[in-house]
C-alpha cells in the first residue's frame, strides 16, 4: 500500500486488497453498487477469519449473520484499479457487533465508499440470537488494540 492509502486506513486494523475486475462495471462505466457490498462482505469475513470467528465449532455453535448493512458512495471506481477494504469494530452490543468499513481506491488515492454492517450472533442449531462469545470479545480487543 502507498502512504496515502495507509493514511486513509490507519484506524482499520484489518485490511484486504482486491483488484477491480472488468466485469464489476455496469453499463454506466463504473463499478456497480452491488460490488461495493461484496467488497464490504469480503472485509467482514477477513475480520472474522482473523480470529476464527467463522468456525462455529470453536464458539459453541455461535456464528455471525448479517442483520443490517449500509453504504455511502463517495466516488465512482472504474477498471482498472485496485481497492483496499478496511474494517474496524465501531460498537459491540449484547448480541451484535457493528463493523465500520471503508473502501479506498488506489488509482484515486481517495475513499470511494464507507458503510457499516451489523453482525448478529446466531445460535445456528437453535435458530435464535445469542450473546457475543467471550472468545470473540477477547479477540476483538486484541485486534483493535
Amino acid at each position: 500500500m502507498s502512504d496515502p492509502i495507509k493514511e486513509l486506513l490507519h484506524e482499520y486494523p484489518i485490511t484486504l486488497q482486491l483488484p477491480v475486475q472488468w466485469g464489476d462495471m455496469d453499463s454506466f462505466g463504473h463499478v456497480n453498487n452491488l460490488i461495493y457490498l461484496r467488497w464490504f462482505e469480503s472485509g467482514r469475513i477477513a475480520y472474522f477469519e482473523a480470529f476464527d470467528g467463522m468456525d462455529r465449532e470453536k464458539s459453541g455453535g455461535i456464528g455471525p449473520i448479517l442483520g443490517h448493512v449500509d453504504c455511502r458512495y463517495k466516488i465512482p471506481v472504474e477498471y482498472p484499479d485496485t481497492i483496499t477494504v478496511g474494517v474496524r469494530i465501531s460498537d459491540i452490543g449484547e448480541d451484535r457487533i457493528t463493523m465500520h468499513q471503508r473502501v479506498v481506491s488506489h488509482l484515486h488515492g481517495k475513499v470511494a465508499a464507507e458503510g457499516s454492517g451489523v453482525m448478529v450472533c446466531l445460535d445456528y442449531a437453535k435458530g435464535i440470537k445469542a450473546a457475543v462469545p467471550e472468545s470473540w470479545l477477547k479477540a476483538i480487543a486484541r485486534i483493535e488494540g
